[in-house]
């Protein structure tokens, strides 16, 4: 067994064999995107009432959760001022990338520099980099299951394997480090941690955070963590960044204006380094970071531009609005699934916009499967809800509960009607 320093590191010699290719045997994941489009299509319609979009994270539509004036104002500014029309230096404007650093670096007990971020076209982008920076041959690398089908679908695009690592939803989905540590061989790279959890609502504590990094570091292996939904939190657990622990292990932080600011379209995320102990830059990762965005599309230059002022001029009122809607949304929907028998609801979300919950099929008459359960949803209700195998959990359903209370209202009792409608006779 190789020493927890050389292990952590061993992709540096893969560097020297040249980039991996599409293994055919590495099937692609559906992305959320192509199966949402596949449940509009089949959207009735005759059917004159207005669709329910429980199936993405994408608030921004309805006015309750409008982005904050300032942000507004900022882009409006960046436009006006003509300056911003032209390319975007490479890895972004280094006034945003500082702005960003000092954002991160307020949960932080380490200053990041302008030098430790990269600003990405949404965090998707940011998803793309790192797990190509990753993509050697034989490598692979651990996903939650439940997962976000973005890192699966990029990770077999690119030829890495994926390996999934299962969460637990009698734990409050936390990550399973038995099966986490049963995953491992000499050509696991990372660890893929998402928190606040998409698609389950979850919120890790402190302490469940630094098992992981303790977990990580004994495996050799590199930390990716997702935040984009940051400090979207309405439980009694607080957010806490995984690079907190980067003294114990390096880790890559993925965010975006998108989901705190409400802003999706605007596209604008970032891949930051957390690396105290200068590992990552010792080795060839940074620079294979730094490859991928030399080759690929940057922000746009005039959103760039804003993020300084949107960062520092958007008031906490903003954000506390949005966490007390989501608060209530959150409490609406485990309230109203307790009257629906054939779906169970194993935790109350505690952050980000979704929660999981299990069908119960032996309850509901000429249901195949999650995929026919959303597929038929959409015919009779107008409705549009994820099928929990796009995630990686058959007969499960990932539901998104950020919308106007009075929506999400309607939406929860044409699922009653719909299984209603479908159960078995007794």
């Amino acid at each position: 067994m190789e020493n927890n320093e050389s292990k952590l590191w061993r992709f540096n010699k893969k560097y020297e064999k040249g980039d991996g290719k599409m293994s055919e045997d590495n099937k692609r994941a559906m992305t959320v995107r192509e199966a949402l489009g596949m449940l509009k299509g089949n959207v009735n319609p005759e059917d004159k009432r207005p669709l329910i979009p429980m199936g993405h994270g994408d608030p921004s539509p309805f006015h309750c959760f409008r982005t904050a004036p300032a942000a507004e104002d900022a882009v409006v500014a960046a436009l006006r001022s003509a300056t911003f029309n032209g390319y975007s230096v490479t890895h972004g404007l280094p006034s945003a990338r500082k702005a960003v650093a000092e954002y991160i670096s307020k949960d932080l007990p380490y200053k990041l520099s302008p030098q430790d971020v990269y600003l990405t076209v949404g965090c998707k982008q940011a998803i793309q980099a790192a797990i190509t920076a990753l993509s050697l041959p034989d490598s692979n690398i651990l996903m939650p299951r439940p997962t976000f089908a973005m890192y699966d679908a990029v990770a077999a695009f690119t030829g890495l394997e994926l390996r999934h690592y299962d969460l637990q939803p009698e734990t409050g989905w936390e990550v399973d480090l038995n099966s986490v540590e049963a995953l491992v061989d000499n050509n696991t790279v990372a660890i893929v941690i998402i928190n606040p959890g998409n698609p389950c609502g979850s919120v890790y504590t402190y302490q469940h955070l630094q098992k992981v990094a303790e977990t990580a570091r004994k495996l050799g292996l590199l930390v990716i963590a997702d935040e984009v939904y940051e400090h979207i939190t309405f439980g009694s657990k607080p957010f806490v960044r995984m690079a907190v622990f980067a003294s114990i292990v390096p880790v890559l932080t993925l965010g975006s204006l998108s989901k705190r600011w409400i802003v999706p379209g605007w596209r604008l995320g970032w891949l930051v380094t957390t690396d105290p102990n200068h590992i990552l830059q010792k080795s060839q990762y940074v620079e294979r970071v730094k490859a991928f965005f030399n080759i690929n599309a940057d922000p746009p230059t005039f959103i760039q531009a804003a993020v300084p002022q949107i960062i520092e001029k958007t008031e906490e009122e903003f954000f506390s609005k949005c966490i007390t809607v989501l608060r209530q949304d959150a409490e609406l929907i485990v309230e109203k699934l307790k009257e629906i028998p054939s779906i169970t609801c194993p935790n109350e979300p505690e952050g980000s916009m979704f929660v999981m919950v299990k069908l119960n099929l032996s309850m509901l008459d000429g249901i195949q499967d999650d995929a026919d359960f959303c597929m038929k949803l959409a015919k009779q209700e107008s409705m549009i809800i994820l099928p929990g195998s796009t995630v990686g959990m058959k007969n499960w359903l990932r539901l998104t509960f950020a919308l106007e209370p009075s929506v999400l209202e309607q939406g929860l009792e044409r699922l009653k009607c719909f299984c209603q409608r479908n159960a078995k006779v007794e």
